[in-house]
């Protein structure tokens, strides 16, 4: 939060410097000089600087921006009229001590993005000095108190009237024009819209965002509910970032129904130096009569995931445990293929995952893989042999294809432009993962 009241007063002493501030007038009766009449005009601000600010949750409501410690430095010119006396001059106003509080509401719109509305603002000045020069000045410092007064009412309406106007003219429109979805890569996207209003407490706000991986090209509804998120009580952290399975789950569905997990093995994909070739010949100690029927041609194998590979969680630990079919093709001198097998595999897999600025990042640790003869069509098929086979490729080139799209990273909201220290990383069967974070700062 200090990092965005940081940006915050930098926006707003840029609007103070554009507020337009009304010429006064008024009378005066001083003795022995009798009545006469004053106007204060061309009021400009010529310097401003806001000190200390303070963003702080709002119970309920959301934030609570407090600014204090600053001052502005006000130029303006002046008339006196007495009589047929007309006399003018330059006038300096210095105002300090200026605290500006205003209250924050936060909401959320049906597209996802927030709202934002200026529910309250009080501005209070602690002292103004008036320096004025002139043929007359020394007159109208008589009566500084005065003036004085009436700069301090004019300034802290019109403090609290532009930021009113400002937050609802520039930060609630340039908050509609955040995206709520991000690009992952050619086919896939993440939406991080709000699923809710931010929810303000004493201590924290909470943010709630959708966190669903989809398909750029067509839209499909998930199946499955993301399960209900909890924060821990604790808060001796700055910030606490938790994602549930739900979101690598949903990913996985779009990879699986993009067949991107989809795989081909033919014999020039095999190692030159591999002793066992995608060949019929190669073949003969897994299915003898392969080699029989099919003399010297060679063998495709396509593997493709039964189901989406889903995420479980326990504590401290990640698996999937991913269920695939194999099937073997010859491929014929017309060039057709044949099938001539099908085999299910199944294996257990560990995942790890990390985070940078502003994306996660993963890898996968793949058990040993088991393999069971769904069908044959050339008789006796010798599993236990073609395991080592399908061990080998897969922890030699699949899991690294996979493994290389898991290192890209999958984008995290709001974070590009944040630097984070002194990240812990803890992992709940319940609510998924939680990132806490000892500080951040201005990336």
């Amino acid at each position: 939060l200090s990092t965005v009241a940081k940006e915050g007063l930098v926006t707003l002493q840029k609007e103070l410097l554009r507020i337009t501030l009304p010429d006064f007038t008024g009378d005066f009766k001083i003795k022995p000089f009798g009545h006469g009449h004053y106007e204060f005009h061309s009021l400009k601000i010529r310097s401003c600087e806001l000190q200390t600010s303070i963003l702080t949750p709002l119970p309920g409501q959301g934030l609570s921006l407090t600014i204090s410690d600053s001052f502005i430095r006000v130029q303006s010119e002046w008339k006196v009229r007495k009589s047929f006396v007309k006399l003018q001059g330059s006038l300096d106003v210095e105002v300090k001590g200026i605290t500006i509080s205003v209250n924050l509401l936060l909401g959320s719109e049906p597209s996802g993005r927030p709202t934002v509305t200026a529910s309250s603002c009080s501005s209070h000045i602690q002292d103004v000095k008036v320096d004025l020069s002139g043929d007359l000045g020394w007159l109208l410092n008589l009566f500084h108190n005065k003036i004085e007064s009436k700069f301090r009412g004019v300034l802290e309406s019109k403090i609290c009237e532009m930021i009113q106007k400002s937050v609802a003219s520039d930060l609630q429109p340039y908050l509609q024009t955040l995206p709520v979805t991000t690009e992952i890569d050619s086919f896939a996207g993440i939406d991080y819209s709000l699923m809710e209003a931010p929810r303000a407490t004493a201590q924290m706000l909470d943010v709630m965002f959708k966190g669903e991986i989809f398909n750029r090209d067509h839209y499909s509804p998930v199946t499955f509910l993301a399960p209900v998120m909890s924060l821990p009580k604790e808060h001796n952290r700055m910030v606490y970032f938790a994602v549930s399975d739900y979101v690598f789950n949903t990913a996985s569905r779009v990879y699986h129904e993009a067949g991107y997990l989809n795989f081909s093995i033919t014999d020039d994909m095999v190692p030159s130096g591999s002793s066992i070739r995608l060949t019929t010949k190669s073949f003969r100690p897994f299915a003898p009569r392969l080699a029989r029927l099919y003399p010297n041609m060679n063998l495709e194998l396509q593997g493709a995931m039964a189901s989406a590979p889903f995420l479980n969680i326990s504590p401290g630990n990640l698996s999937l445990a991913p269920e695939m079919e194999i099937e073997g093709f010859v491929l014929l001198p017309s060039s057709g293929r044949e099938p001539v097998f099908r085999l299910g595999v199944a294996t257990n897999v560990s995942a790890m995952f990390t985070f940078n600025t502003s994306k996660i990042t993963g890898s996968l640790k793949p058990g040993k893989v088991q393999v069971e003869l769904k069908e044959s069509k050339v008789g006796v098929f010798n599993v236990e042999l073609l395991e080592g086979l399908l061990n080998y490729y897969i922890l030699s080139t699949l899991y690294p294809k996979v493994n290389d799209k898991l290192a890209e990273g999958f984008p995290l909201p709001l974070l590009k432009h944040i630097q984070l220290y002194d990240p812990v990383l803890e992992i709940y069967k319940v609510s998924g993962f939680r990132w806490a974070f000892k500080d951040w700062g201005e990336g």
